[in-house]
């Protein structure tokens, strides 16, 4: 090993340690959506120059664990979830990070501003978020205008797409497709949300009838790009079975397991408030989700995991369930932008490991144990 590759190790090692007992402590003291406010514009700030994108790579890029999927190269199957990058604000930051694609929105029809302040709310002991940000988004019109100005980001790039709280659920499908119809030819996806707690009756529309025409009209305005859904994980296994089949049967590309919860694991201040709950308290029902999809298409449907990976251990645990990709939201938050690498380069080593040279190999393997 190189003595720079050691070095550039060892820096990495020292920045996670770093943000463990220094940056974490103080983001702790802020208001929780200000302080990724600031996080975000600190990441813009830091991959704005070509020296800072420089540094970001040596700190925390990862290897390549490539995966071929929807007709796209990614160059690993760690993804950035929704939520995290509302606005599409720091896209070139995340691809500096190594994040092998980017999902950005949720976005409306129509500009909102959410829900009211507080909504955003922290739990250490747990790794965990509570947020019932309500969809606060610019609006398609003005999410179009901002990604037709920004620079692409080289890696995949989906878009979340969600109903404004103005429009009736009689009329939610004309919301959705508008959203596709505006923002659609800067994007390379898209992921019909209709499973966030945080839009009164939303998810209703994860009936079938509801939900076959919503996709029915996004289809209409999404070309030949996917579309994928994403569901709560607090439905039943029938529920989601049911879904499972609308989403396929109408040439969706694959669906996103699980978003957030509305289950607790206690009655803590920060757990009785309102909202949905991501981190490590949804890894386990994430998990459960995903098995039940794989085993219900028989692992021929893909599947984007997210809910709770902290490590390579829980991104491992996804994949060898049945998710071909994985997202993180977070364990950003919890442990910082080391993770990526931690991640990536984790399940570098289990596929060699196993005796595997391709991570497509490990997808689903737990299905057959």
């Amino acid at each position: 090993m190189g003595q720079d590759l050691k070095n550039a190790l060892k820096t990495n090692q020292t920045m996670g340690l770093g943000y463990s007992m220094l940056v974490r402590p103080m983001l702790a003291l802020m208001d929780s959506e200000k302080a990724h406010k600031r996080a975000l514009l600190g990441l813009r700030m830091a991959s704005f120059t070509f020296l800072g994108r420089m540094l970001l790579r040596v700190l925390y890029r990862p290897k390549k664990v490539q995966v071929e999927e929807f007709g796209m190269v990614f160059e690993n199957p760690l993804g950035l979830a929704a939520g995290m990058d509302k606005k599409a604000e720091a896209m070139r930051g995340w691809e500096t990070l190594g994040f092998g694609f980017i999902e950005v929105g949720g976005i409306t029809e129509h500009e909102q501003t959410g829900n009211p302040k507080p909504r955003m709310f922290r739990s250490s002991k747990h790794s965990a978020l509570v947020n019932r940000m309500g969809f606060n988004n610019p609006g398609s019109k003005k999410m179009a205008s901002h990604l037709e100005k920004t620079r692409k980001p080289n890696v995949p790039l989906f878009l979340n797409v969600g109903k404004s709280k103005i429009t009736s659920l009689e009329d939610a499908h004309f919301d959705y497709a508008k959203t596709v119809e505006m923002c659609g030819p800067y994007v390379d996806g898209f992921v019909i949300n209709v499973s966030s707690p945080n839009t009164p009756n939303l998810r209703e529309l994860q009936k079938d009838e509801d939900l076959a025409r919503i996709i029915s009209e996004v289809m209409k305005y999404s070309g030949d790009k996917p579309v994928l859904v994403k569901i709560a994980p607090d439905l039943e296994d029938l529920q989601i079975k049911s879904i499972v089949d609308t989403a396929k049967g109408m040439g969706c590309a694959g669906i996103v397991a699980t978003n957030t919860t509305l289950a607790r694991p206690d009655e803590s201040d920060v757990m009785s408030q309102k909202g949905g709950l991501s981190g490590k308290p949804l890894n386990k029902r994430s998990t459960e989700v995903i098995r039940l999809i794989a085993d219900h298409t028989d692992g021929n449907w893909p599947i984007i995991g997210v809910g709770g990976i902290s490590d390579s251990d829980d991104a491992w645990e996804k994949i060898t369930n049945g998710a071909t990709l994985i997202q993180i939201y977070s364990s950003m938050v919890f442990n910082g932008a080391s993770v990526v690498r931690e991640i990536v380069n984790g399940l570098e080593k289990k596929l060699n490991s196993k005796g595997l040279t391709d991570l497509q190999q490990a997808v689903g393997i737990a299905r057959g144990e």
